[in-house]
C-alpha cells in the first residue's frame, strides 16, 4: 500500500511575520521557512504506518519553487521513501494546489493521502476537501486517531461534546489534527540518508493543470496594537471602573 504526503513550505512557527511596506504580503525574505507544522504530523503518521507494516511506501509531494526540495529532504529524512516537487514560481492557490495533487494523484494511484488539515501561513483549511471532491474520494478532517487495514481506514476525530469515530473505505483522504501525534526528530544519520533518496521534479505547467489565480489580495496589514492594561487593587477598583467606562451597572 502506498501513501502520499503534501507537504508545504511555510514560515517558521518561531518567526515573527512583517508585513511588507507596500501592504501587498508578508516578508518572506531572511526568515527561517521549515514544514507547516500540521504536515509534519501528516508525515510522521504515514511513517508510523509503514513501521508497522501496514504500508509499503511513502511518497511526499511539494508544490512551489526549487526551496521546497529542503522541505522534501526533511519529510525524506523523517522516513519518506521518495520525493516529488511540483515546481511553480508563482503561488498556488488551495484549488490550484488540489489539481495540482489530483494529478499527480493519478500517477502515482495511492491508496491514502494524508496532509495538514491547514496550512499556518494562510489558515485556508480547503486543500484537503478540494482534493478529496476532485477525486470523488471519501475524506475525514481533523484526525486525531487513525487505524489502517487492508482496505478501510477508522479515524478518530474530535467534536464538541466529545469524539467521533467513522470508517472509510480506500481510497480516501485524511487531514491531520495536532492531538495525532508528535513528529520525530530527524537524526543525523538519517538526514545524510535523506540526501541519496529520490526527489523527481515536476513542471506545474507540463501537467495541463489551471493555476490562475482567482483571488486578488487588497491588502495585508498588521493587527492594531493593544493598549497598556491597568491594575487594580482589589474587586472594589476593578467595578468601579468598569462601570466608569459603561461595561458594568
Amino acid at each position: 500500500m502506498k501513501i502520499l504526503v503534501p507537504v508545504k513550505r511555510v514560515l517558521d512557527y518561531n518567526a515573527k511575520p512583517r508585513v511588507k511596506t507596500d501592504g501587498s504580503g508578508v516578508d518572506l525574505s531572511n526568515v527561517k521557512m521549515s514544514m507547516n507544522p500540521f504536515d509534519e504530523i501528516a508525515v510522521e503518521e504515514a511513517v508510523r504506518l509503514k513501521e508497522k507494516g501496514l504500508v509499503t511506501e511513502v511518497v511526499a509531494v511539494s508544490i512551489g519553487d526549487t526551496k521546497a526540495q529542503e522541505t522534501l529532504r526533511t519529510a525524506l529524512a523523517m522516513g519518506a521513501d521518495r520525493a516529488i516537487l511540483v515546481t511553480a514560481e508563482e503561488k498556488v492557490e488551495p484549488l490550484g494546489v488540489a489539481k495540482l495533487l489530483a494529478k499527480i494523484i493519478e500517477e502515482e494511484a495511492p491508496a491514502l493521502v494524508i496532509l495538514g488539515k491547514q496550512a499556518i501561513d494562510e489558515d485556508n483549511n480547503q486543500t484537503g476537501q478540494m482534493l478529496a471532491g476532485l477525486l470523488g474520494w471519501g475524506q475525514a478532517t481533523f484526525a486525531s486517531k487513525v487505524e489502517l487495514s487492508a482496505d478501510v481506514v477508522r479515524v478518530t476525530r474530535e467534536i464538541d461534546g466529545g469524539l467521533e469515530t467513522n470508517s472509510y473505505r480506500l481510497p480516501a483522504i485524511i487531514t491531520t489534527d495536532l492531538r495525532l501525534n508528535e513528529p520525530r526528530y530527524a537524526s543525523l544519520p538519517n538526514i545524510m540518508k535523506a540526501k541519496s533518496k529520490p526527489l523527481v521534479q515536476k513542471a506545474a505547467a507540463d501537467l495541463g493543470v489551471d493555476v490562475a489565480p482567482r483571488l486578488t489580495t487588497l491588502k495585508v496589514f498588521e493587527p492594531a496594537k493593544r493598549a497598556a492594561g491597568v491594575k487594580v487593587a482589589n474587586v472594589d477598583e476593578l467595578v468601579s471602573k468598569l462601570r466608569s467606562i459603561g461595561i458594568a451597572k
